[in-house]
C-alpha cells in the first residue's frame, strides 16, 4: 500500500526508543531555521527602539524549536503508528506551539524591522480587509474547531495514510489554525480586530466544544473510526479500538486543559496590568458602565457629585470606592465619612 505503510516496520515505543528516534526532514529543519533566523534579524534591526521584550523573543524562539522537535521526534515518527500519538501531536501543533509563537509577537517584530515609510505600509497590510477578516477572532474560532472536527470525524485519517505528503500538509494546517485562533486572543499585535478580554475569554471556552465533541465521539465509538490507518498499525500497538478511546480521553481531557489554561494565563495578564484591565469590557461597555454609576451617585443627591467618567474611576480605583461609599451612605440616611 502508498503512502505510511512503512511505519509497520517501527519497533515498539518505548521511553528509550522515544529519545533516541529522530527523523530529519530537511523541510522542516530549513523552515524552521528560516523562521527563527528572520526574526531573529528583524529584532536586530529594530535595536533599542523595539517594543518587544526578552521574554516574548525567548516565547518564539522556544516555539519554533519545539516545532521542530515535535515534527522530527518519536511523537511524528509514531503518530501513524499509534492514534494516540497522533492525538499528541494534533495538540502539541495547534495549541501550545501556536501559543508560543503568539506570545512571540512576530508581527511587531516584522513591523518594527522596517524603516517608517515600510512600517506604515506593512501596517496597512495588516489592517485590510482581507487580513482584517483572516485574523478576526470569529473566524479564528471557526477555522480552530473546523480543522478539529474535520480531520478526526471524517476520511481525512484514511486519506492522509495512503498519502504521505498529506501528513506534512496537516501539520502545517495545525501550525497556521492554532495561530490564526489565537493570534486575536492573547497576542497585543496591531492588528484590525482587538476584542475585549471578556470576549476572549469566552471564545477560548468556546473552542473548547470542538475538543469536547471528538472527544466523546471517539471515546464512545464502537469500531475502528479509521480502518485503513488503524489496518497498518503494528502488531505491537493497542488494538485500533483501544487506540480511538485513548486518542479521545487525550483530545478531551488535554485539550480542554491546555486550552483552559491558556485562558488562566490570560486572566492573570489582565490582573496584573492596568492596561489591560480598562479594556475588560470593552470602550462601550465601559462607558456605559461609568455612566450608569455616575447617575446612581447623582440622583443620590451629592452635594458635589463627580461630572466626568474620569472622576468616577481613576487609574487606581479609589475615587470610584469613595463615591460609592458616599452613594451607600445617602441612601443609608446616616451621613458620609470625611
Amino acid at each position: 500500500m502508498p503512502g505510511m505503510s512503512g511505519t509497520t516496520g517501527l519497533p515498539a515505543l518505548t521511553w528509550g526508543r522515544f529519545v533516541s528516534t529522530w527523523q530529519v526532514h530537511p523541510g522542516w529543519l530549513i523552515c524552521c531555521a528560516a523562521m527563527l533566523v528572520l526574526y531573529l534579524v528583524g529584532r536586530r534591526r529594530a535595536g533599542a527602539g523595539s517594543t518587544v521584550p526578552t521574554w516574548r523573543v525567548a516565547s518564539f524562539c522556544g516555539g519554533i524549536t519545539l516545532l521542530w522537535i515535535t515534527t522530527s521526534s518519536a511523537i511524528a515518527g509514531y503518530a501513524m503508528s499509534l492514534f494516540w500519538m497522533h492525538m499528541v501531536l494534533h495538540l502539541l501543533l495547534i495549541i501550545v506551539v501556536a501559543a508560543f509563537v503568539v506570545l512571540g509577537h512576530p508581527l511587531t517584530v516584522l513591523i518594527e524591522s522596517f524603516d517608517a515609510l515600510g512600517q506604515a505600509r506593512v501596517r496597512a497590510v495588516l489592517r485590510s480587509a482581507p487580513v482584517a477578516a483572516l485574523t478576526h477572532y470569529v473566524a479564528g474560532v471557526v477555522i480552530y474547531s473546523v480543522v478539529i472536527i474535520d480531520t478526526h470525524l471524517s476520511g481525512f485519517m484514511d486519506q492522509m495514510a495512503q498519502h504521505a505528503w498529506l501528513m506534512t500538509g496537516e501539520q502545517v494546517l495545525y501550525v497556521v489554525a492554532g495561530f490564526l485562533f489565537l493570534l486575536p486572543l492573547i497576542g497585543d499585535e496591531p492588528i484590525n480586530r482587538r476584542p475585549p478580554y471578556l470576549v476572549r475569554l469566552v471564545v477560548l471556552v468556546a473552542a473548547m466544544i470542538p475538543d469536547t465533541i471528538v472527544g466523546i465521539v471517539l471515546l464512545q465509538t464502537s469500531r475502528a473510526p479509521y480502518p485503513i490507518m488503524m489496518g497498518m498499525h503494528p502488531a505491537w500497538a493497542p488494538d485500533p479500538l483501544t487506540d480511538a478511546h485513548l486518542a479521545g480521553g487525550l483530545m478531551w481531557a488535554v485539550g480542554d486543559g491546555l486550552m483552559m489554561l491558556v485562558a488562566v494565563g490570560l486572566m492573570i495578564s489582565v490582573i496584573t496590568s492596568p492596561t489591560r484591565r480598562e479594556n475588560i469590557t470593552g470602550a462601550w461597555l465601559e462607558s456605559a458602565r461609568r455612566t450608569s454609576l455616575l447617575d446612581h451617585i447623582t440622583a443620590s443627591g451629592g452635594d458635589e457629585p463627580p461630572t466626568t467618567g474620569s472622576q468616577i474611576l481613576d487609574a487606581d480605583g479609589v475615587a470610584a470606592f469613595e463615591a460609592y461609599n458616599q452613594m451607600l451612605a445617602r441612601l443609608s440616611g446616616r451621613p458620609p465619612d470625611d
